[in-house]
């Protein structure tokens, strides 16, 4: 077996390109073209440019709750480039570029993160679950969609995320042990940046790799280099294609690093993280190593970034604005969406609403 994969052993997470955007595991190299080759670095550095943007809004006020994606572009570009569109994802509250990517419209992404009713509200083509704020639930939902995939015969895989910290979820066990059983199709995807909020890897687990922990379950495990997006995608890939093929689940730890804090709200990762060490993760960046990469191959340009850069802005800005005019939530309108038939107990809370806001 690869020593890639888990067993009880120690393991060697999978790479395709060093530091410098060279090709160190040709075997490995995933059988896509050059114009699949430039979508990876658009989309890639279209995300890191909305992240930027995005983290500005929050600090503005103009954003709700949002959680920094900037660093983990390859782990989260490279996963979603590797599946089909009628695939489903099933996010946590982070792992928003993989549902705008897999078609969730962005300006309501904003809404979802200003809590609007209308940014949970999925297009019907698209196939992805709102992002789970609740740790390691959406493991669980994600195995029951996978069920449901299976029994009808769908050759589709249901994918899932979540950090490192929410590995130490019950949710996470009780789910990769259900899909095991029923070789389910469903890929495990934990992005391990190695802190859960300020929690230290170390100080929540005591095994070697989270991707050993699929050993359990008695399913494959991988561990792979999250801030190589070749390797990301060959990973993942693989994984949908044994679940396509009746091979059941896969538990993927990509190791990668968010250089911001875990979210807007209050975190300071300065206060748990040193500067040796988020120094060192800067010289991994995924854009940086992919970009020369590309270089290398002839495949990209100055001129050609500088071109997507300000066409990712314009997009953001128009899904923003987008966002701001759409008719702000009342709680009346909230309450009148929970129930099929409203509630005697709803309808006098909505009754109370309305007085107050018309100061009656």
């Amino acid at each position: 077996m690869s020593k890639h994969y888990a067993s009880l052993n120690e393991i060697e997470a999978l790479s395709i390109l060093d530091e410098e955007g060279n090709v160190i595991n040709e075997k490995e190299m995933p059988a896509i073209d050059d114009s699949q080759l430039k979508e990876l670095m658009k989309r890639m550095v279209f995300t890191r440019i909305w992240d930027q943007r995005a983290v500005s809004l929050g600090r503005q006020g103009r954003l709700g709750f949002y959680a920094p994606v900037s660093g983990q572009e390859a782990s989260m570009i490279g996963s979603q480039f590797a599946l089909k569109k009628e695939d489903y994802i099933l996010p946590g509250y982070r792992d928003i570029p993989q549902i705008y990517w897999h078609g969730f419209p962005l300006y309501q992404a904003f809404l979802y993160s200003r809590g609007h009713q209308h940014g949970g509200q999925i297009p019907e083509d698209v196939n992805v679950l709102m992002p789970q704020i609740i740790i390691g639930a959406q493991i669980v939902q994600a195995s029951g969609v996978a069920m449901g995939l299976k029994k009808r015969g769908n050759k589709q895989v249901a994918v899932t995320y979540t950090g490192d910290g929410g590995s130490s979820q019950g949710d996470f066990y009780d789910g990769m042990n259900f899909a095991g059983v029923f070789k389910l199709p469903a890929v495990f995807i934990v992005q391990n940046n190695g802190y859960a909020i300020s929690t230290q890897r170390a100080d929540q687990t005591a095994a070697g790799s989270i991707a050993q922990k699929a050993v359990a379950a008695g399913i494959t495990g991988v561990q792979v280099d999250g801030m190589d997006v070749l390797a990301v995608y060959k990973a993942v890939f693989d994984a949908a294609e044994r679940g396509r093929a009746g091979e059941g689940p896969t538990l993927i730890e990509t190791l990668t690093y968010r250089f911001g804090p875990h979210s807007l709200s209050g975190d300071d990762p300065t206060r748990y993280r040193t500067k040796e060490e988020s120094g060192e993760w800067e010289q991994k960046d995924p854009l940086v190593r992919y970009r020369k990469f590309m270089e290398n191959k002839g495949l990209w340009s100055d001129e050609e970034e500088t071109a997507l850069i300000e066409e990712a802005k314009a997009a953001v800005a128009e899904a923003i604005k987008k966002a701001d005019e759409i008719e702000k939530l009342t709680i009346p309108d909230l309450l009148d969406s929970v129930f099929e038939h409203i509630t005697p107990q709803a309808e006098e809370q909505k009754r109370d609403f309305i007085s107050v806001r018309e100061g009656k």
